[in-house]
């Protein structure tokens, strides 16, 4: 068995207001691929991730709240100068969290394709990504890299879309650079938002078609509570959610990712639609969970937490 599930990306550290006069923060780790790795190691999995981060306060603060999670940063860099993204979030007088502004500092200083280790790849999997960097250059050419080091070492290629719009240039740059890591991936997790923009279609109905002809062997739509729909194979399957008073539904996506890679790490690869639906399930289940807490990482659920009713 292979040793870890592999993630690459950035890490952002979150300054959630205190009250809502916003002058005082609290700060938390943060990240859609953070979410993700420290949900798998939440559920008993071993998890590695890459990322870079500098010598300042921040930096170690990331390093040790990693390191607690129980998160593997062998594979992970060190530059000196790099400042991790910071976003502020405000809150309203109605308690609403409002993303009011992004740090980034260094945004030049990213983990390069030459960082990359292959045995990190060998001893891998899953490799795991998302588009939260690609918009940069250098960390679209390491996504490329990391995608191929996968592909060569026979590790499943995870793609979660976590589409942002206006990180981007444009729109069709977007879409375009997105887009073109579907062939390579043998899983991609969309919401149904992210399906119809990745495949510029007006509906469900017509992104799924579209988005067929990929050739993607795991497609898994996300909808909330109106659950998941699995296309294995070309063969389409729903799976219903798993029902809870939702408190707060950040992160609840990355949980579902987490719960279905940890399934995949410990169980193997499902080798029939009957296994593919106790994994996505199982992603329900993890984030149904999530949602009935705040939070995102904060929320990311702890295998215990399933022998207790949602």
């Amino acid at each position: 068995m292979k040793k870890h599930v592999l993630i690459y990306g950035d890490v952002f550290v979150d300054y959630i207001a205190e009250d809502e006069r916003n002058s005082s923060f609290t700060t938390f780790l943060g990240g859609a691929t953070v979410n993700v790795a420290a949900g798998i190691a939440r559920l008993g999995a071993p998890v590695s991730f890459i990322t870079v981060t500098g010598d300042d306060e921040t930096s170690e603060f990331v390093r040790m709240e990693l390191a607690k999670e129980g998160v593997d940063l062998t594979a992970a860099i060190l530059e000196p100068a790099k400042r991790v993204n910071g976003v502020y979030v405000h809150l309203t007088p109605e308690h609403d969290r409002v993303f009011s502004n992004y740090q980034n500092e260094t945004p030049d200083i990213q983990v390069t394709a030459q960082d990359l280790k292959e045995e990190s790849f060998q001893q891998a999997s899953i490799l795991h990504i998302c588009s939260g960097t690609m918009f940069h250059p250098t960390a679209l050419e390491t996504t490329r890299r990391a995608v191929l080091l996968a592909k060569q070492k026979d590790t499943l290629v995870s793609f979660d879309a976590n589409i942002r719009p206006l990180r981007w240039e444009s729109e069709e740059i977007c879409r375009e650079t997105t887009t073109s890591f579907l062939t390579d991936a043998d899983l991609v997790k969309l919401t149904e938002e992210e399906l119809t923009f990745m495949t510029n279609t007006e509906t469900l109905e017509e992104g799924m078609s579209e988005i067929e002809t990929y050739g993607i062997p795991v497609i898994l739509i996300t909808r909330g509570d109106l659950g998941t729909i699995a296309i294995i194979q070309g063969e389409q399957f729903h799976i219903p959610s798993v029902k809870a008073v939702a408190v707060d539904t950040t992160g609840a996506g990355d949980a579902f990712m987490a719960g279905v890679l940890r399934q995949i790490h410990l169980h193997g690869y499902p080798v029939n639609s009957s296994e593919w639906k106790e994994v996505v399930r199982f992603g329900n289940q993890m984030g149904a969970l999530c949602v009935t807490k705040t939070g995102a990482l904060s929320a990311m659920p702890y295998y215990y937490e399933l022998e207790n009713d949602i």
